[in-house]
């Protein structure tokens, strides 16, 4: 029973290191990696569960303060329609052209044909 405590504890700290190897610096609170690990390695137990505690409080907090969490870039590429900076340059691109059109060339807003 004591071997399954230790390899419980093991496998917790390697979580942990792993997970602060791979957070963002607002998963940290601004702290850097390397005194999260030393914090982790010095007091094990409970450098892993405050870890994992402040985590979750920074994920939720960023969820309800901002609304929809920005999407990891590391995880794959973010669809156009869910980044904020590629939809302000396409409506800066669109006023733009706007403002560059001569004033008798008006076109359409939907310039589809209709089905």
């Amino acid at each position: 029973m004591r071997n399954l405590f230790v390899l419980a504890a093991v496998g917790l700290i390697v979580y942990t290191i792993i997970d602060v190897l791979r957070s963002d610096e607002s998963e940290r609170f601004g702290v850097h990696r390397i005194l999260w690990l030393v914090f982790i390695v010095v007091l094990p137990v409970i450098g892993s569960l405050a870890w994992l505690v402040l985590r979750r409080l920074a994920r939720s907090a960023s969820r309800r303060g901002g609304g929809a969490p920005r999407p990891r870039t590391a995880s794959g590429p973010v669809a156009p329609d869910d980044d904020p900076e590629f939809l302000w340059r396409l409506e800066q691109q669109r006023r733009r052209a706007e403002r560059d059109r001569p004033a008798g060339d008006h076109q359409p807003e939907d310039p589809r044909p209709d089905a």
